[in-house]
């Protein structure tokens, strides 16, 4: 007697699971990944022989060339720096305030930002220069009247 012979189907291999896993991981790990939000911005900070080592503070001002400023990495206007220094205020009268001014910025951006500080009654300013050509960053202490 003769047995018909089963025809075996071919072994396929579904990649379909496999591409899924795949594209499932890609965006959990898109997704749980942290980025770094910070802008760099280029400033060339003025050098100074006299400065001492700088000590971080939580509130700096960044004054730029073309005389923007940066407060808590949000750009401002020259308009919206009062406000802005007015929510910073409390923390900047107890741990003072750096001010990080281009050494291109034109002189009369950075008093508007000394003044301002001095309105809201920050007396503790620190100026961030570079160490005589080292590219370190040191402060130069100052007092606001």
């Amino acid at each position: 007697m003769r047995f018909p012979r089963r025809r075996r189907d071919p072994v396929e291999v579904n990649l379909t699971p496999l591409i899924d896993v795949v594209f499932l991981l890609l965006i959990f790990f898109m997704v749980s990944t942290t980025f770094e939000t910070r802008q760099a911005l280029e400033l060339t900070l003025p050098e100074s022989v006299s400065g001492t080592a700088a000590e971080p503070s939580p509130v700096t001002l960044v004054v730029t060339a073309e005389g923007g400023y940066r407060l808590g990495g949000r750009d401002l206007a020259a308009a919206a720096l009062p406000a802005a220094l007015a929510a910073e205020a409390d923390q900047a009268r107890e741990h003072g305030l750096v001010v990080e001014a281009d050494a291109r910025a034109r002189h009369a951006d950075v008093v508007r930002a000394l003044d301002q500080a001095a309105a809201q009654g920050i007396r503790q300013v620190r100026i961030a220069t570079t160490q005589g050509g080292a590219g370190d960053t040191s402060t130069q202490d100052a007092e606001t009247p």
